[in-house]
């Protein structure tokens, strides 16, 4: 299960900055002297743009190891949350860390903020918790200053909370189990952030399980069957799939392949599922408990889109999906010489 994070009082205590360039490019690592000083409106609004990202992530976990080499941020983190004094000298050890995992050619160089953040509640206790954010990319904004009695309008660029593009907030929670870690990364490039430079694993709970397998199942309707499908059938094997999870309270892979209810369908699933599993590195259980939660949102995500050569695009809401064999017919006009589709309804809505 999901464990709440309330994030109402908390408040950014201590922060310090780095400058992360590409060992690749030749780009340099710039790290604080000192760290930040701010007021407590400064304060508030950092903690506000900091932890705004954070909310309803996965939750994954940080875990030290006989060789702190192997995993550092656990090292540095635990230092940090034992001794907040070490925030300046571990935050600089964290951004040569990152520095030293920058080596492809695709991540870009970056604003690194590394706060401590004093007042998360987690499971009713007040706790700390060290917040990592990376921004790549600056956004121009305007500003109009005073000068010699007279106005100017001059063009800064900074960071925008809604643009920050990487973050990792390490709860002090649950240290000997490995400490609750939510992370994002807008790139896209998890591997590189979530498994690289954090060293975080997933939390494989029934929530993790049940979100991961109703993602198989949508993509194995649009990447897992042949091409001459048509996209009403793809969704109407999607939205038999997570009407299962919908449906029962316990996962088991045979009694799921049964609502598949074809031979090739489940050999062409079992393949998909193989492949899934090898190029993603997520290992499936085939029993697991369900979350009703996760299996909730599996469905309301399922959606459906043609698009046609003519111009025309049709998107296919869930509802619709489930009753797609009753609403939709294909046919071809002889006459036009061209495929045409039939949708029934009783009445436009607004």
């Amino acid at each position: 299960m999901s464990i709440p994070v309330n994030f109402n009082e908390s408040s950014l205590s201590s922060l310090a900055l780095a400058k992360v360039g590409n060992p690749l490019r030749n780009e340099p690592l710039l790290t604080s002297k000192a760290l930040c000083h701010f007021d407590d409106d400064e304060a508030n609004l950092l903690t506000s743009c900091f932890l705004k990202s954070f909310k309803s992530l996965e939750l994954h976990q940080l875990q030290g190891t006989p060789e702190p080499a192997s995993n550092p941020l656990f090292e540095y983190t635990s230092a940090i949350f034992k001794d907040p004094g070490q925030l300046l000298d571990a935050s600089t050890e964290i951004a040569k860390h990152l520095y030293a995992k920058s080596h492809h050619p695709n991540i870009k160089s970056g604003d690194l903020c590394i706060s401590l953040i004093e007042g998360i509640i987690i499971q009713g206790t007040a706790t700390q918790g060290l917040c990592i954010i990376k921004s790549e990319n600056k956004v121009p904004f305007l500003q109009i200053s005073e000068r010699n009695g007279d106005l100017m309008l001059t063009t800064q660029h900074g960071i925008y909370p809604d643009k920050i593009d990487k973050g990792c907030l390490i709860v002090n929670h649950r240290k000997n189990n490995g400490f609750v870690v939510y992370l994002f990364d807008k790139s896209g490039n998890t591997h590189f952030w979530n498994r690289d430079f954090a060293g975080a694993v997933p939390v494989r709970d029934e929530d993790y399980l049940t979100r991961r397998f109703g993602e198989l199942c949508v993509d194995f309707a649009h990447k897992g069957l042949p091409e001459e499908v048509h996209e009403e059938q793809r969704m109407a094997v999607a939205g038999r799939a997570l009407d299962y999870l919908n449906e029962n309270e316990k996962f088991n892979l045979v009694d799921f392949e049964r609502t598949l209810d074809d031979p090739e369908l489940i050999e062409q699933f079992t393949l998909f599922r193989e492949s899934y599993q090898e190029e993603t590195g997520n290992a499936l259980e085939d029993q697991f408990t369900l979350s009703e939660p996760e299996a909730r949102k599996a469905k309301k995500r399922l959606t459906g889109k043609l698009k046609l050569d003519t111009g025309a695009e049709l998107r296919f809401s869930s509802a619709f999906i489930d009753q797609a064999e009753n609403l939709l017919e294909r046919g071809y006009d002889e006459r036009k010489e061209m495929h045409y589709l039939k949708i029934y309804f009783d009445k436009q809505l607004q």
